[in-house]
Order: C-alpha cells, then structure tokens, then sequence
C-alpha cells in the first residue's frame, strides 16, 4: 500500500516515514528540502534498510503536484506536513507563511478529490486554540482568534479540509493537533535538524550546550505561570510519528465516526521552559547558558492536552517522557556536533 508523506524529509515527517516503514507500507515522500537535507533520506534507510521512493518537488507548484498524481495514482493515503512552522518567523514574514501553507493544502486536495477514494492527515497544531481560558485543552476548546500568522493558517487549512470533505464524501480527514514534538530517534540516526539559527526551545538548547550557539534567550518570565515563562506540552517525535500511522490506519480501515475528525497529540503534561531547562541540565549534566529576555510576539502564556480523546478513540498514547525525549535530542546532537 503506497502512502504518499509530503514534507517527509523534515522533523516529524521522517520519523513518520521510519514508523509507516515498519508497519510494512511503502513510502513516497515529497520535499523541496527548503529546510532540510538529503542526509535524512540517508538517516531513513539507515534504520530502515527500505529506501523510499524520493522527489524533490515544490508543492506551490500547482503544475508539479498534478504531474506528480498523475504518475502515482495508486496512492492510498497522504499525510501532509509540507508547510513552514515557526511562530515567531510567522510574524515576521506572513506571506511567506500564507502562501506556503495554504497554497500547497490547496493544490494537493484538489489532486485528491479527483481520485475515489483518498485518505488525508493533516498536520495540525495546538495554536489553533489560541490561548486557551482553561487547560488541559479539550478538542471542543473554542477556536479563537490566532495569536500568529502560523497559527491562523492551521487554522484556516482546517477550515478548507472540513469545507472539502463535505463536498467531496469520499475524501476523509484528520486533523492531529499536536503540541510540542521534540527529541530524536533513538539510532541517532535522524533527529530535529534545523537549518539556521533553531526556531524552538530543544535544537537551540542543545546547540547552546554544545557551543554552537552563545546563549539561550529565555521569552519572558512575568507570565502568570509558576516560575513566570510559558508552559507547553512536550512530546516525544516518535510518540508523534505513531500517532499519525495510527491515525492513518483509523481511515484506511473505515473506522472514521465521520470523515472530518481532529484529535490532539500530546503528553498531556505541561512544563515551563525553565524546567525544560533544568530536565535538559538533569540529563545532559551540563550547565546550560541562557538570559531571561523580553516577551516574544505570538506566544501564548499555557498550552498542554487533554489526550483523553486519542486515548480512548485512536486507542494512542504518549510512551515517553520529558526526559527520554530531552535525553535523545542530546544524543542527537552529539552525533551532529561535526556541523
């Protein structure tokens, strides 16, 4: 069974492409590699002995992507993280966010409409709740206004999936709203490898602790939280990946209640940054350098999960811990010290 995983050469999507291997599909990945290397493709067979089929192709190309299913029309399944994903970035450069992740959404359920049946998980994310009034956060949480470009797209790339799938019935969905995927595989051989200066906590404390960045900046700590920085639900990569194979399954089996659903993915435990801080100092034992700086724009002051729904419905649950997931981001970080 051929699934189709685009942006599979980034962080989530290669560990996704590693766990479909194991489950015995065969893998088609698209990537533009804007923000990532044909080493991961590398990382992938290394711990697979599967290489998948590759093609370097820019979704916001709307000619590639109907050439591209033209030539794969037995594709059974997407699982779509092609999209840019940093908050602050977003504010910065809106357009850049709008065009990238609502252009390409749009051009590949347009191809998957075209074919009889299609099934589609969307990489989704937990700032479409903005800040939400109570924690943890439930899937019927209100949606409310995106505290970020980044966060409105996921908004509205849900909105145009629901809108779709109920024109278009033999199209079915999820939406995994995932909180804050960290860590790496624990070969080593592929992890969260950013290019440029990291964009999220882990990859620039372990850079920092490396010597590859001077200082971490810490974004606040008057924030009404227990030590005064915000709060987030840290989640193991591979309990991420897991989740959309399972997601995936859930479609291909016909097991969907409705053929638009969301689940949340996370731990359901919330930590500060400042402890994340403290577990990475646990783990690593290194002291790690970092400054209390002003607020950043975008950030919301708490977000975890109530994982009850993918608990109980997707039968999914987070395996690792903060720890194991800080631990193996260390390892990988050491393995990529050369660069």
């Amino acid at each position: 069974m051929k699934i189709l995983v685009t942006g599979g050469l980034g962080f989530i999507g290669s560990h996704t492409v590693v766990q479909l291997q194991k489950k015995g599909y065969q893998v088609v990945i698209i990537d533009n590699l804007s923000n990532t290397t044909l080493d991961v493709l590398e990382g992938i067979v290394a711990i697979t002995g599967q290489p998948p089929i590759f093609e370097k192709l820019d979704l916001k190309d709307k000619a590639a992507v109907q050439n591209f299913f033209k030539s794969h029309q037995d594709i059974q399944g997407v699982i779509h993280f092609a999209a840019s994903k940093a908050v602050g970035e977003s504010v910065v450069n809106p357009l850049l966010y709008y065009e990238n992740n609502i252009n390409t959404l749009v051009y590949v359920l347009q191809e998957l409409t075209k074919l009889k049946s299609s099934n589609f998980i969307f990489s989704s994310s937990c700032t479409v709740y903005g800040q939400a009034s109570t924690m943890p956060i439930s899937e019927t949480a209100p949606i409310k206004v995106a505290q970020s470009p980044y966060g409105n797209t996921k908004q509205i790339g849900e909105e145009i999936i629901k809108d779709t799938c109920q024109v278009y019935p033999k199209l079915k969905s999820i939406a995994l709203r995932y909180f804050n995927p960290i860590g790496a595989h624990e070969s080593s051989k592929i992890g969260e490898l950013p290019i440029g200066v990291p964009q999220n906590l882990i990859p620039y404390i372990t850079q920092t602790a490396i010597g590859k960045r001077a200082q971490l900046s810490v974004f606040g700590n008057d924030y009404p939280t227990i030590d005064g920085t915000c709060v987030r639900d840290y989640i193991h990569v591979v309990d991420t990946a897991k989740a959309h194979v399972v997601a995936l399954q859930r479609l291909l089996n016909n097991e969907n209640q409705s053929n638009f659903e969301v689940f949340n993915i996370g731990t359901g435990q919330g930590s500060t940054v400042l402890e994340v801080i403290k577990a990475f100092e646990k783990v690593s034992n290194t002291k790690l350098n970092y400054k209390i700086v002003g607020r950043r724009p975008g950030d919301v002051v708490s977000a975890f999960a109530d994982t009850t729904k993918a608990n109980n419905i997707l039968g999914w649950k987070a395996e690792y811990n903060l720890e194991d997931a800080i631990l193996s981001a260390w390892k990988w970080q050491n393995t990529i010290k050369q660069d």
